[in-house]
C-alpha cells in the first residue's frame, strides 16, 4: 500500500472514531437534558395532582370518620378528566397497595409502587410497549388515609428525537467523511510528493544518472531530507568518479608499466641473444654488454621506485625534529659536483617535525626533475621560507616548463610529458608519484606552478 494511502486510511479511521464518539456523547447529552426536563415536569405534575387530590378530599362532606374508597375513585376520575388532552394517566392505591382507581392503559408495573414505602417520591422510566413513559409515585396522607398516587407521562417523542439525532448525525458524519476523504487524498498526495521525488531520484541514480538530483519543494523536515539526500548524492557521485578515476589510473598504470617493462626487456633479450649466437669483436661485445647493464640498472631503479611507492602507502612515519639547514646542507653535498648547472640554496632558519629520510627523498626527486628539465648552464633555486602556516619548501627551475593540462597528470605513476627525453635521462615517471605519497603521510600536498618555456616551481608546506 502506498504511503499516501496509509496516511489517508489512518486519517479516516481517526476521524471516523472521533466523529462517532463525539456524536454519540453530543446526541446523548442533548437527550439526557431533554429527559431530565421531562422528569422534572412529570415530578411537578405529580406534586400538583397530590395537592389537587388533598384539596378535593378536604372539600368532600364529612359523613364518615375516614375517606371512603368511593370518594377516592371519584376524585381520581375528576383528576383524570381534568387532564384530558395532556396524555395524563394516573393510578391510586390504598394502604395495602391495592388498586383503587387506574386510568385506562396504565401499566401494570408495580415495582415503583413497592418502593414508595421507603421513599415519599420516586420515578422510573418504563417501556411497556412501543412507547416510553416516565412513571412517578408519591405518598398522600390525608383524612387518616395513606394513599399512593402514580402518574405516567409519555416521553416517546424524546426517545424518537434521540433516534432522529443519531440518524442525522450518522448521515452528516458520512458526508463529512466522504468530503474529508477527497480532501485528505489531495493533502496526503501533497505531503508525500517529496517522497515520490526522492524515489524517482533514487531510481534514476540506480540506473546510472549519478548527476540527477531530487527537486526540493519545501523547507520543512521533508525539504531538509531532500537537501540531505542531494548532498549525499553529490558526495556519492564524487566518490564514484574518484573510483572510476582510480580504476582508470590503475589500468593506465598497468599499461604504462607493461610498456616500460617491455621496452628494456626487448633490448636486453635482443643483445643477450646477439652475444649468445654470434661472435662479436671486442667493441661490439662491450657495447652490447653495456646496453644490457644500463637497461638492467634502469629496470632495477624502476622496481625500487615502485617498491618505495607501495611501501609508502602502508608506511607509518615516526617524525622527528630537524633543523632545516641540515636538509639544505645535505642537498648541497649531493649536487656539489654538478657543475653544468647553477644551484642556488636559500633558506630561513627553522625546525620542522618530519621523517627526515622521506623528506630528503622528496627534495632529491624535485631537484632531480628540475635538473632534467633544465638546459646546461641554467639556474635551479632550492628555497626554504618560514611562514605562519608552516615551513615552505620550493624548487624552481627555468627549463622547458609544463603545459597547464599536464600539471594534474604528472603525479601519476609512469606519466611522462616527454617520454624520449625522460628515458634518455633514465627516468620512468615515478618520482613525483612517490613525492605525492610521502607528502600525504605528512598531511601535505605538492603544489605545481609552471609556464611552458619559462620554467616550473614545485613546492610543499610542512
Amino acid at each position: 500500500m502506498k504511503f499516501s494511502y496509509k496516511i489517508l486510511l489512518c486519517s479516516m479511521i481517526i476521524m471516523a472514531a472521533a466523529l462517532g464518539i463525539g456524536g454519540y456523547f453530543f446526541v446523548n447529552d442533548v437527550f439526557e437534558a431533554s429527559l431530565e426536563r421531562e422528569v422534572g415536569q412529570a415530578m411537578d405534575e405529580s406534586s400538583i395532582l397530590k395537592f389537587a387530590f388533598e384539596t378535593a378530599a378536604l372539600n368532600i362532606p364529612s359523613k364518615y370518620d375516614m375517606l371512603q374508597n368511593s370518594a377516592i375513585e371519584e376524585i381520581g376520575s375528576n383528576l383524570e378528566k381534568g387532564g384530558q388532552g395532556t396524555g395524563r394517566l394516573l393510578r391510586l392505591s390504598d394502604e395495602d397497595r391495592e388498586l383503587l382507581y387506574a386510568s385506562e392503559g396504565f401499566a401494570e408495573d408495580t415495582l415503583l409502587l413497592s418502593s414508595l414505602g421507603e421513599q415519599i417520591r420516586a420515578y422510573q422510566i418504563i417501556h411497556p410497549d412501543e412507547h416510553y413513559y416516565i412513571q412517578t409515585g408519591t405518598v398522600i396522607n390525608t383524612l387518616d388515609r395513606i394513599l399512593y398516587l402514580e402518574t405516567m407521562r409519555d416521553v416517546t417523542a424524546v426517545y424518537a428525537e434521540r433516534t432522529r439525532g443519531f440518524t442525522v448525525y450518522r448521515n452528516l458524519t458520512l458526508l463529512i467523511l466522504i468530503f474529508s476523504s477527497v480532501l485528505m487524498y489531495f493533502i496526503s498526495s501533497w505531503l508525500t510528493k517529496p517522497i515520490r521525488l526522492l524515489t524517482q531520484a533514487t531510481m534514476r541514480m540506480t540506473a546510472g544518472e549519478y548527476s540527477y538530483r531530487a527537486e526540493q519543494i519545501s523547507r520543512d523536515e521533508m525539504g531538509q531530507l531532500t537537501h540531505d539526500f542531494n548532498h549525499m548524492a553529490g558526495v556519492l557521485e564524487e566518490n564514484i568518479h574518484e573510483l572510476e578515476d582510480e580504476v582508470r589510473a590503475r589500468e593506465d598504470f598497468i599499461a604504462a608499466f607493461s610498456h616500460e617493462l617491455k621496452t628494456p626487456l626487448t633490448a636486453v633479450i635482443g643483445y643477450a641473444d646477439l652475444l649468445r649466437s654470434r661472435k662479436l669483436d671486442e667493441e661490439k661485445h662491450f657495447l652490447s654488454a653495456n646496453y644490457i647493464y644500463t637497461e638492467g640498472k634502469r629496470l632495477e631503479a624502476m622496481s625500487l621506485r615502485l617498491l618505495d611507492i607501495i611501501v609508502t602507502k602502508r608506511y607509518e612515519i615516526e617524525p622527528q625534529d630537524v633543523e632545516v639547514e641540515v636538509l639544505f646542507e645535505y642537498l648541497r653535498d649531493m649536487y656539489a659536483e654538478k657543475e653544468d648547472m647553477h644551484f642556488v640554496f636559500q633558506c630561513d632558519p627553522g625546525r620542522i617535525h618530519v621523517e627526515v629520510n622521506l623528506i630528503k627523498t622528496v627534495l632529491l626527486n624535485l631537484v632531480d626533475n628540475a635538473y632534467k628539465a633544465s638546459k646546461q648552464g641554467d639556474s635551479i633555486e632550492i628555497l626554504g621560507k618560514s611562514e605562519e602556516q608552516g615551513y615552505l619548501f620550493a624548487v624552481k627551475d627555468y627549463g622547458v616548463g609544463i603545459p597547464p593540462e599536464e600539471c594534474k597528470k604528472i603525479t601519476e605513476a609512469f606519466y611522462m610529458i616527454d617520454k624520449s627525453r625522460s628515458r634518455s635521462r633514465n627516468g620512468a615517471g615515478l618520482g613525483l608519484a612517490l613525492c605525492t605519497e610521502i607528502l600525504a603521510l605528512h598531511k601535505s600536498t605538492l603544489m605545481i606552478e609552471s609556464t611552458p618555456g619559462e620554467g616550473s616551481c614545485f613546492s610543499f608546506r610542512i
